[in-house]
């Protein structure tokens, strides 16, 4: 009789899935340059991009069935650029008529900002191969850390109207942002990644929907070509002016915010119900869980700019920006 496999005691985020070659019928998985993952599973190079197992059966049925809305808005960051702050901002920014109080009965008091705005591709079609998404009021909220090239065809056509959001962040913040958070969702029994090891893996590009050059690239010049399509922001200029930049949003987005609500403080109400302090002290991100398994909790550290001078040698920073230099170099792009 055939031994009965218990069930896996890991989180969903970390259990391998049996059926990704099922789902990936286009895809040979097994013909795909792989590398040793962040996490526990293994990281698969799919058309230059460096995707978690798990997830691969989720781009590759996003990339097939999606089907985009003019109205719809797709948040795109690199991992660990400040996607849980933006998709908050977001949310309350294209909801502010339906929450007009952000102190009393406001989605994000009780939710985490990624229930809210889902990634596709992580979530939604990872979950299920042909997922229902009639229920998203529109406009539709969505996410995704895919690069330009990998994005459905309904959202790439000239002919479509839905707008691209795309935030990043300095690399070296992005690098420590990222060990410091894969470590955390690593199991105990595994260990924890050296910095040093992580770091060498992220200069040759081995990362999280990496590399992280070519994914920032990608959107930067599609946006130059194409700025009513997509919007390019950063982390740091987001944090050195919030409001100036919420009201770009707004502009690009087509809501504007209207002078009796500027007048009304707006503005200043959804900085304050978004902010880091708000936000990492609420009950549900202190305590709860998403539906992979992830806590809460592991996506507020610090935030700030910066922090990498607390991590980083002198060697490690300068190799970082040498290789930032040479991939950026006459592009316009600067950190």
């Amino acid at each position: 009789m055939a031994s009965v496999q218990p069930p896996s005691t890991l989180p969903k985020y970390l259990q391998e899935d049996e059926l990704t070659q099922e789902y990936c019928s286009d895809v040979d998985i097994s013909s795909l340059p792989r590398e040793k993952g962040w996490l526990a599973s293994y990281l698969h190079q799919y058309q230059g991009c460096w995707i978690s197992t798990r997830y691969m059966k989720g781009v590759v049925a996003f990339q097939k069935h999606f089907q985009a809305h003019d109205a719809d808005i797709l948040l795109v960051s690199t991992p660990k650029a400040g996607t849980t702050w933006l998709k908050a901002i977001l949310f309350a920014l294209v909801n502010r008529m339906r929450y007009p109080d952000p102190r009393q009965q406001h989605p994000l008091l009780t939710n985490n900002p990624h229930v809210l705005v889902p990634f596709l591709d992580i979530n939604l079609y990872t979950e299920t191969q042909v997922p229902d998404l009639t229920s998203f009021a529109s406009p539709r909220l969505f996410s995704t850390h895919l690069p330009f090239v990998l994005l459905p065809a309904s959202v790439k056509a000239d002919s479509s109207a839905c707008k691209v959001v795309y935030l990043c962040r300095n690399p070296k913040d992005t690098f420590v942002s990222l060990w410091h958070f894969t470590n955390k969702l690593r199991p105990t029994s595994q260990g924890t990644n050296s910095l040093e090891e992580a770091f060498d893996m992220f200069c040759k590009g081995v990362s999280l929907y990496g590399p992280y050059w070519d994914n920032v690239l990608g959107y930067w010049k599609k946006s130059l070509e194409n700025p009513q399509k997509i919007l390019f922001l950063t982390y740091e200029e987001m944090k050195e002016q919030p409001a100036t930049n919420l009201r770009r949003l707004a502009e690009f987005l087509g809501c504007p915010l209207s002078p009796e609500e500027n007048a009304q403080g707006v503005v200043d109400n959804i900085l304050r119900l978004c902010s880091f302090d708000n936000l990492s002290n609420l009950e549900v991100n202190k305590s709860g869980k998403l539906s992979a398994g992830e806590e809460n909790n592991a996506f507020f550290r610090r935030g700030e700019v910066g922090d990498w001078m607390n991590h980083l040698t002198t060697e490690m920073m300068e190799k970082l920006d040498r290789i930032t230099e040479e991939k950026f170099h006459g592009t316009g792009l600067r950190f």
